[in-house]
């Protein structure tokens, strides 16, 4: 499982679930199953865990233990699946959002800059979206959001104009080493994390991260009963801050909604300590240094 991915926050996130022996938990970003194995050894006969992953190559990792369940699917269809398996509110639910090692390592994936690979960037590889076909088909104004929203980067317009005068040119974009020379003739500040930049905002485009996320947020809230506890791992501020409005306000706007007499009607409340991966951690596995902890308690149907 540590070949595969290593969990990040480990110890934290399963102390932050307060698992009841006899409940169910739902891990929504298996991987390697190192969250959902601690999980599991705190678990009674009469304990069940679900879990999700929409990377066909996660269930080899699956634990073969009769309280667990596996779904391979995107955790946005959370609330689909849990009404089919009738399994009734559940304690708690766990979201790691990184991606795992293995699918950064798996050169043949394209999500990083430093393999020569075609750029592919699925995390479901049955999905039609590749990084690839963004090159060679979205517009300027779409590869300007795409870069500047999710990338935060700079130069978003260089950047956009220099991939659409490469088409111009009928010159090919569509590999790691294509890519890389383009976007190493127009970068700013620090040429690694420039394009560790610009492949994050393309890997959030492909698999349209944020939007899944949202979904998760919702349904998450809705299949936990009052008390349960949903722990979310971010790794982009993005991320972290939908997690955190919607932790605060129970609304992915982060405008709390309130009844006549001004009283909140939040069916959620943030734990306020962020928690962060020691300095140890960050030693032992440098992936878990821009890891953020965050944990909603339902306090309301």
């Amino acid at each position: 499982m540590t070949d595969y991915h290593v969990p990040v926050l480990l110890d934290e996130s399963i102390d932050a679930l307060r698992i009841v022996p006899d409940g169910v938990y739902i891990d929504v970003t298996y991987g390697g199953g190192g969250h959902a194995k601690k999980i599991i050894e705190k678990l009674s006969d009469k304990g069940r865990l679900i879990v999700f992953d929409q990377d066909g190559d996660a269930k080899d990792n699956v634990i073969n233990d009769k309280r667990l369940i596996f779904v391979k699917s995107n955790f946005r269809y959370l609330y689909r699946y849990w009404r089919w398996l009738d399994v009734g509110r559940v304690d708690g639910v766990l979201a790691d959002l990184g991606v795992s090692s293995h699918q950064i390592d798996d050169a043949e994936r394209g999500f990083s800059h430093r393999y020569e690979a075609d750029l592919d960037m699925r995390m479901n590889e049955d999905m039609p979206l590749t990084a690839k076909k963004i090159l060679a088909t979205y517009g300027y104004d779409e590869l300007l959001r795409i870069f500047s929203k999710y990338g935060e980067i700079k130069n978003s317009k260089t950047l956009a104009s220099s991939i659409i005068d490469k088409r111009m040119a009928h010159q090919n974009i569509g590999s790691s080493v294509e890519f890389n020379a383009l976007v190493g003739a127009v970068f700013v500040g620090d040429r690694s994390r420039y394009l560790s930049q610009v492949y994050q905002a393309l890997r959030i485009e492909v698999n349209d991260e944020l939007g899944a996320l949202e979904d998760l947020l919702i349904a998450g809230l809705s299949v936990l009963k009052v008390g349960g506890r949903m722990v979310f791992i971010s790794y982009h501020s993005l991320e972290d801050r939908m997690v955190k409005r919607f932790f605060k306000t129970g609304e992915i706007s982060g405008k709390e909604r309130k009844d006549e007499y001004g009283r909140s009607l939040s069916k959620i409340k943030s734990e306020k300590k962020l928690i962060l991966p020691s300095e140890e951690e960050v030693r032992r596995n440098t992936r878990s240094r821009s890891a953020k902890m965050r944990i909603g308690v339902k306090i309301a149907e």
